[in-house]
């Protein structure tokens, strides 16, 4: 599990790949700090095992599924990533919760600053956009970001100095891939209330929603 809270940018070292999936090896420093092989550390939001380190790095296995659905199979020799180790028990949790496991990519529309932020707006497939709510979470490339605005092409997120210092995402351009993962209590909530919400049927087939103000009563909502 992870927060979402970057620790710090690493750079792509190296990069082993096969016809299909691969390794990579990425410098850094802070994140090595207590790691040992076997251990958990997110890459750009992605959660990676770690194969072998150095005084320098670390190695991790990247296989075919992440390579399709991350930005990972594009990044370039030398390109930063945003790294953070697996939250230690009893750490400070400053985020939200983030399993490093992607549900998809989405593409950078712009980046425009206002006084001391810069908006950066993003298009997602409407199967992301679904589980975006405007000041609910969304991890991007790792980082917990809150939503600013939320409609049915786009969402758009508010960058601080202190995270677009400490962070990658205001070194990428209109045009580049970002990583994105859903709030996980938005996705098994949306799972949980389908059966009740009439979703799911044929294509064209409408159903009466059998989702009721008795069933949120009785589930907490």
């Amino acid at each position: 599990m992870f927060t979402g809270i970057v620790e710090e940018k690493g750079k792509l070292k190296k990069v082993l790949t096969g016809q299909e999936s691969g390794s990579v090896e990425i410098r850094a420093s802070k994140v090595l700090e207590g790691t040992k092989i076997g251990d958990s550390i997110a890459v750009n939001g992605v959660c990676l095992t770690v194969t072998g380190l150095n005084s320098d790095g670390f190695t991790a296995d990247v296989m075919p599924e992440t390579l399709r659905r991350t930005n990972l199979g594009k990044l370039s020799i030398g390109s930063e990533v945003n790294l953070e180790r697996a939250m230690a028990a009893g750490g400070r949790f400053g985020g939200h919760i983030v399993s490093g496991h992607i549900d998809g990519t989405g593409v950078i529309k712009s980046l425009k600053p206002e006084q001391n932020a810069v908006w950066v707006s993003i298009e997602a497939a409407p199967d992301i956009l679904h589980l975006i709510v405007e000041k609910g979470s969304i991890c991007i490339d790792g980082i917990s970001l809150t939503v600013a605005y939320v409609d049915d092409k786009e969402f758009k997120v508010s960058i601080i100095p202190h995270t677009g210092s400490e962070t990658t995402l205001l070194h990428k351009k209109a045009g580049d891939i970002v990583n994105l993962e859903n709030d996980i209590v938005g996705k098994y909530i949306e799972k949980l209330i389908r059966p009740y919400s009439g979703s799911g049927e044929a294509a064209g087939e409408k159903k009466e929603s059998r989702l009721t103000m008795e069933f949120l009563n009785e589930f907490g909502f």
